[in-house]
């Protein structure tokens, strides 16, 4: 029978599968146990990704993230949609495979604007794989002195794409930034035992994974979170069986986690203060459970793909917050998208106050 449930219903469980309200079931207590729930998590910004774990880590310092990182409980990479994620390191070559083949086949006109071939991507690939190879470790900078060293033209986003595509083909992946700078290493180094699930078994640990995490979430959620078609997409809710429960949205068809059903649907007055490139927005297709269409120019201004960082309060996104980081204190501007009162602007501070401890450092807000 399928569960008929209002959107501030639904918003409440999405919550709660977002690892941002207490979950009946899950209590991930580690790095690789919450990139594990999720499958994927937005990290093209590693500043917000390391953030959007320890907001789930409550307790951990960003020192403490990237030690697990630097353990691999996690990397990253570029699995879905040509854009960087943190992976369950076994996992990431399957996911490339599955999710990168369309982006791969895509990858033809961009190499044609750029006036690089196959034969330099192929190329780019091989040097960068030679020079990492036996645990060797690269900086962004250090990567492109060598593909240039080899003759290759990296000039304009042509270093770029050959970093994107040796990584999208598997050979290499995103290791931890060491200072500031992002680093490379070689993919079958820092997963050396990967999963490999048939393509059918992929795509349903994909649906069960992102409706876990996500959820309550249509199929056409599923094909834009992963880069798939909206029949793959509708394979790999099949597949995943009995784990996921249909429900209506408003009328809409969805699934859910199935151990979802009986959590608590009530609305929540909580407070979160999120980094921009979160699952809590960028993890859907449609964002207008969470999202105002009024305030979307203000939270991704022209429509861009920058994600801007989030205020939300009781699931739904109430204002705007910019950071600079400096030696001796994290600076924080907010700006409201509805009206704050003074328990909510002293909430939001609470929340930010989290966010500075974070890092390590005494918080200085300005609104």
């Amino acid at each position: 029978m399928t569960v008929r449930l209002t959107g501030a219903e639904a918003l409440a469980l999405r919550m709660t599968s977002l690892l941002l309200r207490p979950h009946p079931t899950a209590r991930p207590e580690s790095v690789a146990e919450v990139v594990e729930w999720f499958g994927a998590m937005q990290a093209q910004d590693a500043a917000s990704g390391l953030w959007s774990l320890g907001v789930r880590l409550p307790g951990r310092t960003q020192d403490d993230v990237r030690a697990a990182l630097e353990r691999r409980e996690a990397l990253r990479t570029w699995p879905m949609r040509g854009t960087v994620h943190l992976v369950p390191p076994r996992d990431a070559r399957w996911m490339l495979a599955v999710t990168g083949v369309r982006v791969l086949a895509g990858a033809t006109t961009r190499r044609a604007q750029l006036g690089l071939t196959e034969a330099d991507a192929d190329r780019a690939a091989d040097v960068l794989g030679e020079a990492l190879a036996g645990g060797g470790r690269l900086t962004r900078a250090e990567c492109l002195a060598t593909l240039r060293a080899a003759g290759l033209d990296i000039g304009g986003q042509r270093g770029y794409h050959l970093l994107w595509y040796a990584s999208q083909r598997g050979v290499t992946c995103i290791a931890p930034h060491v200072g500031t700078e992002q680093t490379f290493a070689l993919l079958d180094e820092w997963a050396p035992d990967p999963r490999r699930p048939e393509r059918d078994e992929a795509l349903g640990v994909l649906a069960h994974r992102y409706v876990r995490g996500h959820g309550p979430v249509t199929r056409h959620d599923l094909a834009r979170w992963t880069g798939l078609t909206v029949t793959d997409a509708t394979r790999g809710i099949a597949v995943a069986g009995d784990a996921l429960a249909p429900v209506e949205v408003d009328g809409v068809p969805a699934v859910v986690d199935a151990a979802l059903l009986d959590a608590p649907r009530a609305p929540v007055d909580d407070v979160h203060t999120l980094p921009g490139f979160d699952e809590y927005l960028l993890g859907y297709k449609d964002r207008t459970l969470m999202l105002d269409p009024a305030h979307a120019n203000a939270v991704v201004p022209g429509n861009n793909g920058i994600f801007q960082a989030t205020v939300v309060r009781g699931g739904r996104t109430v204002g705007i917050w910019k950071r600079t980081v400096g030696k001796r204190a994290v600076t924080v501007t907010v700006r409201q998208l509805t009206p704050f009162d003074a328990a909510l602007r002293a909430r939001v501070e609470s929340a930010l106050t989290g966010y500075a401890g974070f890092l390590g450092l005494p918080l200085r807000l300005t609104w």
